[in-house]
């Protein structure tokens, strides 16, 4: 039986393309990958996880950063990668995301290692491959041709929007007829 996908028209969505400039890199199961500088607003070592229900299994819970409490997303489970237990290379990376209103907002996603920042001119970065509408790219800007392979460039705002509910479902009233925790 063949898996589920989502539909061509969320798939072909505008996206942002990646630009030259300093990106923060880091490593998610052997691979290399990478979101711009500017959009990191710390590194942190692991800190307690306060689990959340009825989350998705990417969504790792909240964090107390200083007072604030930020979601925490699995960005290796996020992107299909297969989980890996914590370690101590293990991080956090605390960015800020454009919320659907024109502002801002933290996020936090768990990275199995942060490597360097590295300087990307516009000729290093190449746009996604077309790998089909199968496959879903959307979090994807570009491809970093770098000396030690290619570096997978991500948009953060885009993995984060993906995990807000549609308004229509967030708004409706609950449905009697369904027990706490079943999916629509």
């Amino acid at each position: 039986m063949s898996k589920p996908h989502a539909d061509h028209a969320s798939l072909e969505q505008p996206r942002a393309s990646a630009a030259g400039g300093k990106y923060l890199t880091f490593m998610l199961a052997a691979e290399a990958y990478g979101v711009p500088v500017l959009a990191v607003r710390e590194i942190i070592r692991l800190c307690p996880i306060t689990p959340v229900a009825t989350m998705p299994p990417h969504v790792r819970g909240v964090i107390n950063l200083r007072g604030r409490v930020i979601p925490l997303i699995d960005l290796r489970v996020r992107l299909g990668l297969p989980p890996e237990p914590d370690h101590d290379r293990t991080c956090i990376i605390v960015a800020q995301v454009a919320t659907p209103d024109g502002g801002s907002r933290p996020y936090a996603v768990v990275v199995d290692s942060v490597d360097e920042v590295a300087s990307l001119t516009a000729a290093d970065i190449a746009a996604p491959p077309d790998f089909g509408a199968a496959v879903d790219t959307r979090f994807i800007t570009g491809m970093a041709r770098r000396e030690s392979g290619v570096t997978t460039l991500l948009d953060l705002d885009a993995v984060a929007t993906s995990d807000q509910l549609p308004e229509s479902s967030a708004d409706a009233p609950p449905d009697p007829s369904r027990a706490p925790g079943d999916q629509p």
